[in-house]
């Protein structure tokens, strides 16, 4: 399978990884990436010399050897949460590697077949594939049509078609051909290929942090400028208080003691998981099979609040198929069908394709001899929005038209023809149907309607549903007339719909949406979709689609699934609460620890004859003594981040719910359960302690 691999976290191989990776990142320039866990490292070096220090001296204090041990224990734990979500990554690229092939392509060089090495096509460059040859990189279909296994890169079984023209055109290099042939124009350059930039996003080397990540580590650094001010001030009180008390100044708070209480009170929690919840919203991306291109883009599918659709492909199945020929007044069925055939010979879509097979099907009309016919084709182009083809007699020419129904009125009107009436409605009493009618017309006489289906996939409406619950709204654009477009969005349950829309109408919506404070995300798959990805916050390409909108997106749907948008959208608004809900344990966290340390650490003060002063009542925790106290939070601090990588790797359960009841969600479990988590930890591990003691 392609990336669907089996990632667990438990993995043996993942795990070894992580761990050596753990004392890679000790290197102070990769720490620094982290401010919080890097003032850990610095308090770590500075009480592992005061260690060593005192060994020198003549006094070695296990004390300080504990103290040492935990806070590097605390920065490899930090590591290791980072080091094993890149590691689930790096071990998806490995898989992508082995379906890179360094197989022959057959080139054709003018009207020779040349055999050359992948990895020595240019971009630009024709090859030739047929049944069972690798696609040697990526490219786009040129000529012919083919059945593609895709299965080394979506991980699905079966087959899909791809073929010259339209939206299905592009293929990747380490797919291969099933039946047929084609002729691919390459479209990159060696080293560049999708499956390369697969490896190389997955691998989470390049990953830069998002605003908000910055943001957020810029709020953890000024917390711990804060703790750091706090701490400092610590040595003066309780020297005053020593002094008062008549006790001796060599009993107040030693630097490993200080360094201790900053790294226990300082946001350590987040700041050792901040990187792996980002990489991870990666992964579970790529989990689904979709890839994306940045951290940003995961992060604004979380904050999206409208999504424009493409309905072909997208909302419905995409291919019109011909299902029905309806013939004008005094024109026989078998009539329109044979005209309708012959305007679609050079149709090369699959809606001019299903008319062939159509009437193929239906009356038995067989291809016919073109050069006999001395036949003339005009393509269909979506400026025209028509097809059909000019027969040549001896004495005149026979203008055969297909196509949209004001183009053909206006093609008959100019020929001195008549639009009937009935004609009319019948391709509007389609188009309230949700159907696509298609005129045929034979110089300046209308023959009939072909009525054309395309069906809304299973499912859609409570897909949309869903959306609708997260407070997104959905637009379906497409270039269908208004009738077909309202028949087809109430049938779908989209919010809202663009009709006849050009790719300069999509591009116009979305600058508008944003104009309005909106996050905007837009599915698509063709080239004409292209400059709406680049605009939209977030982009989404199908895989199946050309390479200029896989290449405009910030996301690419391996599977081309537009349905799966709710999922893109749940592992955005998953990471932006994980990454909202472990802040709130960690500060919360941090506030408990304060309150548990700090009158443990005060008990002797103020104390007279006895080793316990007044201070000692604010000693809720009953905790054995000061160094029992700092030690216990220290180990605590340490355990807690590796106990929350899973949840930080997993992310948070998703729901649809409004943001009031997720944010009270929120503080009663990660809040609540961020002050309450220390008290019973730090009892535990004190308990445990002196018992050994």
């Amino acid at each position: 399978m392609g990336t669907k691999q089996n990632s667990s976290l438990f993995n043996k191989k993942i795990l070894l990884q992580a761990s050596k990776d753990s004392l890679i990142k000790l290197n102070p320039a990769l720490l620094i990436k982290n401010p919080v866990i890097f003032i850990v490292a610095i308090g770590s070096i500075l009480t592992t010399i005061i260690l060593f220090a005192g060994i020198f001296q003549g006094h070695f204090s296990p004390f300080n050897l504990q103290i040492a041990i935990w806070l590097w224990v605390t920065v490899l734990f930090a590591n290791f949460s980072e080091a094993i979500a890149e590691g689930r990554g790096k071990a998806q690229a490995d898989s992508l590697r082995k379906n890179r092939t360094q197989a022959k392509a057959r080139k054709l060089d003018g009207k020779q077949e040349i055999s050359v090495f992948a990895t020595e096509l240019n971009k630009g460059d024709i090859v030739i594939c047929e049944a069972g040859d690798a696609i040697p990189s990526d490219g786009e279909v040129i000529e012919g049509v083919a059945s593609v296994d895709e299965s080394a890169i979506t991980g699905e079984s079966a087959p899909v078609i791809r073929e010259s023209g339209g939206d299905r055109s592009a293929v990747t290099g380490g797919t291969k051909v099933i039946s047929d042939r084609i002729l691919v124009r390459i479209t990159t350059e060696p080293g560049s290929t999708f499956l390369d930039r697969m490896i190389t996003l997955v691998e989470g080397a390049k990953r830069q942090k998002t605003p908000n990540e910055i943001a957020l580590s810029i709020l953890l650094s000024g917390l711990s400028i804060i703790f750091l001010l706090a701490v400092a001030t610590l040595p003066a009180f309780f020297g005053y208080s020593l002094s008062a008390s008549g006790l001796p100044m060599s009993q107040n708070l030693s630097i490993p003691v200080l360094i201790a209480l900053l790294v226990c009170l300082i946001p350590t929690t987040i700041g050792g998981l901040l990187s792996a919840i980002g990489i991870s919203g990666m992964d579970r991306l790529i989990q689904h099979n979709v890839i994306a291109t940045s951290g940003r883009a995961i992060e604004a599918a979380g904050d999206v609040d409208v999504l424009l659709l493409d309905k072909t492909g997208t909302i419905t199945l995409g291919n019109r198929m011909a299902t029905n020929f309806i013939p004008a007044d005094g024109v026989t069925i078998e009539e329109l069908a044979d005209a309708a055939q012959l305007s679609s010979l050079s149709d090369e879509t699959p809606e001019g394709r299903s008319i062939v097979v159509l009437a193929k099907e239906q009356f038995n009309i067989r291809g016919r001899d073109v050069h006999q016919l001395n036949a003339s084709f005009i393509p269909f182009t979506a400026q025209s929005r028509m097809s059909g083809v000019d027969l040549k007699t001896d004495v005149s020419v026979v203008k055969i038209r297909k196509g949209a129904s004001d183009v053909i009125r206006t093609f008959v009107q100019n020929n001195n023809g008549f639009y009937p009436q009935k004609i009319q409605d019948t391709v509007s009493e389609l188009a309230r149907q949700g159907a696509t009618p298609l005129v045929v017309a034979k110089d300046n006489r209308i023959l009939g309607v072909v009525h054309l289906k395309d069906i809304v996939k299973g499912g859609i409406r409570q897909r949309f549903a869903e959306l609708r619950k997260m407070g997104i709204k959905t637009v379906m654009i497409t270039g269908d007339n208004p009738l077909t477009a309202a028949a087809i969005a109430a049938e779908a349950g989209v919010d809202d719909f663009m009709a006849e829309a050009t790719p300069e109408d999509k591009l116009r919506r979305i600058r508008e949406e944003q104009a309005n404070g909106h996050l905007v995300g837009m599915i698509g798959d063709g080239t004409n979709d292209a400059p709406a990805l680049a605009q939209a916050d977030i982009g989404i390409a199908m895989n199946t689609g050309t390479q200029a909108a896989r290449e405009a997106g910030n996301m690419v749907d391996l599977d081309s699934n537009p349905t799966k948008l709710i999922e893109v959208v749940e592992v955005g608004k998953q990471l932006l609460m994980t990454r909202g809900s472990l802040t709130t344990f960690s500060i919360a966290n941090d506030v408990a620890k304060y309150f548990a340390i700090i009158p443990a650490i005060a008990i002797g003060l103020y104390a007279g004859t006895t080793e316990v002063g007044p201070l000692s009542v604010l000693n809720i925790m009953n905790l054995g003594s000061p160094q029992s106290a700092i030690l216990s939070a220290v180990i605590f601090n340490a355990i807690i981040i590796i106990l929350l990588v899973p949840l930080a790797l997993k992310g948070v359960r998703y729901r649809p719910v409004s943001a009031n009841a997720a944010l009270t969600r929120n503080l009663l479990i990660f809040g609540l359960g961020g002050i309450i988590a220390p008290f019973i930890g730090i009892k535990l591990i004190d308990i445990i302690i002196n018992l050994k003691i």
